[in-house]
């Protein structure tokens, strides 16, 4: 009769450990929480502001408001969030950034963990035009910039600018994602990437 001690065989051997799947042995955290609820929630409140500006002036209003304090708790997260989420963790001199941008071109760009110089470019890029037309915004409903056209216009400007941003931004997570075969969407989404 064998006997069984902590689930190995007398005379035997242990049992084999269970398969680690590659995938998730090699899949490490990048983006915490705040930094993915704060991308999501910057997302659907500028798409609101973009789609009620003329429309719905209550719910813009409301929707800027959202951003300004969306931005201001980034920022502070920037200065004092976990590792990737830090300025110093993706700001790089303007010359890394060209030379970064080079690389893509050439298709033999170097993989980041977290921002790449141009994601980090882009995210101080977003944060200084959003910042601009809230306060753009926020001016157009006091009493001293109330219906001044030249405040209204570049609100506008701004706005208009920003969406050429956004698409820039979006075609830069596309081709990076081919580049280096990994979705950086589900990556904002779940918090994790492929380990370097």
């Amino acid at each position: 009769m064998s006997d069984i001690r902590n689930g190995v065989e007398a005379g035997g051997s242990a049992p084999p450990a269970p398969a680690v799947p590659v995938e998730a042995a090699e899949d490490v955290r990048v983006w915490d929480p705040l930094v993915r609820l704060f991308h999501w929630l910057l997302v659907a409140a500028f798409i609101t502001a973009w789609v009620t500006g003329d429309e719905l002036k209550s719910v813009h209003i409301y929707a800027g408001y959202t951003i300004i304090g969306l931005l201001a708790v980034r920022v502070l997260w920037g200065l004092f969030g976990s590792t990737h989420a830090r300025f110093s963790d993706f700001i790089y001199h303007p010359a890394t950034t060209l030379g970064y941008l080079a690389d893509m071109v050439r298709l033999r760009a170097r993989r980041y963990l977290g921002h790449n110089p141009a994601g980090g470019m882009m995210v101080l890029a977003l944060i200084g035009m959003l910042s601009a037309i809230t306060a753009t915004g926020y001016m157009m409903t006091t009493d001293a910039y109330w219906g001044v056209q030249w405040v209204q216009e570049t609100h506008e400007t701004l706005v208009n600018i920003t969406l050429v941003l956004i698409g820039l931004h979006l075609a830069g997570v596309a081709f990076a994602s081919l580049e280096h075969r990994e979705n950086l969407v589900k990556a904002m989404i779940t918090g994790r990437k492929r380990a370097e």
